[in-house]
């Protein structure tokens, strides 16, 4: 039985720009039971900046917490059940302009949210391109991620880096040693566009620890995907490799 939805929104305008790590670097933030999911042997983090529309918690519309900015860092993993693989991201960093969504997401699922005052803008330009621009105001300055997009958009191809980044259909956040938070993702597969003159900007080693810093300069790659609705299904916890249902 499918489990109920605790979280229904629109994921839309997808900005993910991704860059290789020492994987060692990884290791303090992997949960239990999980291992990274390299792409060809690389080790992958990705600064991502989105918009969250028409958003529902357990089927309500929250006033004020409806449509608002998201920010992250995240890396990929991938757990065995026991039956299959299963592919997913844990998140590092979460920044959003709401303060009641930290206390929710924290508390419930473990995250790593932060309320920071936030705005995106969306330009047209006269070649026929899109400027998509998220930005944050940590300690009084304004952090950008950004870049230049194509207005063609075309499904992602099986067996692509693209298909590798976007294509993370569960979430894995530790709680402990042995206690691993579990939960599933669902969402039509992404279109995507052509992305060009990435701009990350930011103060890398107070957001997300010096240990970053010389690796978030030159992204690996960059992609940009339409969104769709997406839902999030309640977790479940994992111990000694063993998934357990739990109550909200």
């Amino acid at each position: 039985m499918a489990k109920i939805k605790f979280l229904q929104a629109e994921w839309r305008n997808l900005l993910m720009l991704n860059y290789e790590v020492d994987a060692e670097v990884l290791k303090p933030y992997l949960p239990a039971y999980t291992e990274l999911d390299l792409w060809q042997g690389k080790a992958l983090v990705s600064m991502v900046g989105f918009m969250f529309l028409n958003t529902r918690v357990l089927g309500i519309k929250w006033p004020f917490h409806v449509n608002f900015e998201e920010v992250n860092l995240r890396f990929y993993v991938r757990y065995f059940d026991g039956l299959q693989w299963k592919r997913g991201a844990v998140f590092i960093s979460e920044i959003v302009p709401l303060a009641a969504i930290p206390i929710v997401a924290n508390n419930l699922y473990n995250e790593h949210y932060k309320a920071m005052p936030m705005r995106h803008s969306v330009i047209p330009t006269a070649d026929g391109r899109t400027e998509y621009t998220y930005e944050w105001k940590y300690k009084g300055n304004w952090n950008k991620l950004g870049a230049m997009i194509g207005n063609t958009f075309v499904p992602i191809e099986a067996g692509s880096a693209e298909e590798f980044i976007l294509e993370h259909y569960w979430g894995y956040n530790a709680i402990n040693g042995s206690t691993t938070l579990e939960y599933a993702v669902e969402h039509v597969p992404w279109q995507v566009a052509r992305v060009t003159n990435p701009v990350f900007e930011a103060d890398v080693a107070a957001l997300y620890g010096q240990a970053f810093v010389s690796f978030l300069q030159q992204p690996y790659s960059a992609f940009f995907a339409k969104g769709s609705d997406v839902v999030v299904r309640v977790a479940q916890k994992i111990r000694k490799g063993r998934e357990e249902s739990i109550v909200l």
